[in-house]
């Protein structure tokens, strides 16, 4: 939003009047403040209500009268948590930017797939757009409150996560397992397929994918179309989604094969997203992986082994169990089986050792339901 166009008084001139009684709906009031006296009554700069505007993925509105009280009152939250120490400018512009990337993809699909479906019109000779306004006001509320209740739980759950890391650097450089998982053949099927039934496709793998990865304690980080890509805080739960992904949709006659790339180590996380060399390799990794396989690197293996979850070899899980026999001690129990790979180059991070993980003895997973 800038401050050097003209001024326009004509407020909502040559606007849908629909579109202007929603939109009073939704923002709870009246456009009042053009962004240079949303700024000035905020007591804020010009520039910095700017960056926040933009920051929150708002267009420039020049000097109409396209602002609210509760335009005003953010401006005063943010500004405030900045004058108070607790946030820097550049953070306090990093949480406008995260909040309104997020809430804009969520405001998108529930407009585009969910509030179009529910305005189709009942009746014949009514319009969809005599429909819209009842639905958005009956929804508006309940749709609120189960945003806020699904954000605390979100953050209740990565506040959780964080003050248990070893030192102040984890919380923002941690060791996470990362992965990959995708569609083999996509590219293929989108010359094949209609569009909607691509959509379905896709939809159908998110959900899956999405479903699984939060079912078995890892976070989706983002899907990708043909791929999406999760983290864990360990080793062994990255490793038991990466095959519950391939034995599901293995499982799925209308799905294609799936394959799954994935590196443990130090990851940079920004703005919900992860960053760096071990997300790279995930990715590099994926990208060899065979049809219906997981391949992992060096370092996933070496954290599977010292975790117990799979031995350094056959031979030495016979050993292992000899040894327990001996002592009259149970035997060690290995979920997974790991194979060494041939080395070879990748592409911008040298050579790696991939290794092909399976499950132990060809098990499916005993606590699938």
């Amino acid at each position: 939003m800038t401050d050097d166009s003209g001024s326009t008084d004509a407020q909502g001139a040559g606007e849908d009047p629909l579109a202007l009684r929603l939109e009073q709906l939704v923002l709870g009031a009246e456009r009042r403040y053009t962004p240079f006296q949303a700024a000035r009554s905020a007591g804020v700069t010009m520039e910095l209500a700017t960056r926040f505007w933009r920051a929150m993925g708002f267009a420039d509105v020049g000097q109409a009268k396209a602002l609210t009280e509760a335009d005003v009152l953010a401006l005063r939250r943010l500004a405030g948590l900045v004058e108070a120490g607790l946030l820097s400018e550049a953070m306090a512009v990093q949480v406008a930017r995260s909040t309104g990337q997020t809430t804009a993809r969520l405001a998108e699909w529930q407009i585009d797939s969910f509030l179009e479906g529910l305005t189709e019109p009942p009746e014949p000779g009514m319009t969809r757009t005599e429909v819209t306004y009842p639905i958005v006001e009956l929804l508006l509320p309940e749709l609120e409150e189960f945003l806020v209740y699904v954000w605390r739980r979100q953050l209740a759950a990565s506040a959780g996560r964080v003050v248990q890391g070893a030192d102040d650097e984890e919380m923002v450089d941690r060791r996470l397992a990362v992965a990959f998982a995708d569609l083999v053949g996509f590219t293929r099927l989108t010359r094949r397929m209609e569009e909607e039934e691509l959509g379905e496709l896709v939809e159908a793998f998110e959900t899956t994918a999405a479903d699984l990865v939060a079912a078995r304690g890892g976070r989706l980080i983002k899907t990708l179309g043909d791929e999406v890509l999760y983290a864990a805080d360990d080793a062994g739960t990255a490793a038991d989604i990466a095959m519950r992904l391939i034995e599901t949709m293995a499982n799925d006659e209308t799905m294609p094969e799936l394959r799954v790339g994935m590196a443990f180590g130090t990851v940079t996380t920004r703005m919900g997203d992860v960053f760096g060399t071990t997300v790279n390799l995930a990715s590099r990794l994926t990208s060899i992986a065979p049809r219906d396989a997981v391949l992992v690197d060096s370092a996933f293996a070496e954290e599977l082994i010292r975790t117990g979850d799979a031995p350094a070899s056959e031979a030495a899980a016979a050993e292992a169990v000899a040894a327990a026999e001996k002592e009259g001690e149970e035997p060690p129990v290995y979920r997974f089986a790991l194979q060494p790979m041939w080395q070879r180059p990748v592409r911008g991070l040298g050579v790696v050792e991939p290794w092909l993980l399976t499950r132990r003895n060809g098990a499916s997973d005993p606590s699938s339901s």
